[in-house]
C-alpha cells in the first residue's frame, strides 16, 4: 500500500488532491500484490482506456477543426498507444509508485504494459473523483505535444494533404498538379510535375514517380506560402 507522503506525491503528479484517497490507492495496485482482482486497478484500467481515447479524440478533433475521419483516426493511432501510456507514466514519475507482488519486484525491472496500466488507472481514478475537468488538468498538457508531434511527422509523408486542406481553408479550391516534363525509358520514368494554386504556380519537382514528385511539388508549394519549414537535419515540419 501507498503510504501518505507516497498519495501525496501521487496527488502532485496529477494535480487533484482526490476526495477518495482509496481510490487514488487502488489506481496503483497491481492484481499481483491482492487476494482478489476486484481489489486490483483492473477496473480502473478498463475505465481509464475509454476516457483516454475519447479525450485525445475531443483534442485532436478541437484542434483541427478541418481534419477529416481518417485523418483524424491516423493522428490518435500514432499519438496514443500502450507505449505512449507506458511513457506518460515514467517521465512523470508514476511507474515508481505502482504497487506489485513478491514475485514481481524480483524483476530487475517492470513491464511497460504495468506503467501503461497505471496511466489509464489514474485517469479513471481523476475522472471518478474530480470529472472531466480533473482529467483535463493533468492530460492537456501531456497529451496535446503528441497529437501535434503526430501531425508533424504525418505531415512529412503527405504534403498532398496539408496543402488540399490548406488552399481549401483560405480560398475554397484545390490544388491542380501538372506535368511538366518527363525522361527515361518506360519502364523507369522520371516526372516533373507542378502544383498550381489559385492561379499561382509554384517551384515544380521531379520525382521517380508522379505520386513523389507531387508530394514534393506540394511541400515546396507549402514551403513557398510559409505553412512549412525545413529544419537543418532536413525534416519539415509546421511553421510557428
Amino acid at each position: 500500500m501507498l503510504n501518505q507522503e507516497q498519495l501525496n506525491q501521487a496527488q502532485l503528479i496529477l494535480k487533484h488532491t482526490f476526495t477518495d484517497q482509496d481510490l487514488l490507492q487502488r489506481s496503483f495496485i497491481h492484481a499481483s500484490v491482492t487476494d482478489t482482482r476486484l481489489d486490483s486497478n483492473e477496473r480502473l484500467e478498463f475505465l481509464g482506456d475509454a476516457i483516454l481515447g475519447m479525450f485525445v479524440c475531443e483534442r485532436i478533433f478541437s484542434r483541427y477543426p478541418s481534419y477529416l475521419e481518417g485523418e483524424m483516426t491516423k493522428i490518435k493511432s500514432h499519438a496514443v498507444s500502450r507505449a505512449t501510456c507506458a511513457t506518460l507514466a515514467i517521465d512523470v514519475g508514476l511507474d515508481q509508485l505502482i504497487r506489485v507482488g513478491k514475485g514481481m519486484q524480483s524483476q530487475p525491472s517492470l513491464p511497460s504494459s504495468l506503467a501503461a496500466a497505471i496511466t489509464e488507472s489514474v485517469i479513471a481514478a481523476l475522472y471518478i473523483d474530480g470529472g472531466m475537468e480533473a482529467v483535463r488538468l493533468f492530460l492537456e498538457p501531456l497529451i496535446d505535444p503528441l497529437i501535434d508531434a503526430a501531425v508533424d511527422s504525418g505531415h512529412q509523408h503527405n504534403f498532398k494533404s496539408v496543402l488540399q486542406q490548406h488552399v481549401q481553408r483560405l480560398h475554397g479550391v484545390s490544388p491542380s498538379y501538372h506535368i511538366l516534363d518527363e525522361k527515361g525509358p518506360d519502364h523507369d520514368k522520371s516526372f516533373k510535375i507542378g502544383v498550381e494554386v489559385h492561379g499561382e504556380n509554384y517551384e515544380p519537382s521531379w520525382g521517380q514517380s508522379k505520386k513523389q514528385a507531387e508530394q514534393q511539388a506540394a511541400m515546396n508549394a507549402l514551403q513557398a506560402m510559409g505553412v512549412v519549414e525545413i529544419c537543418d537535419e532536413g525534416n519539415a515540419h509546421m511553421a510557428d
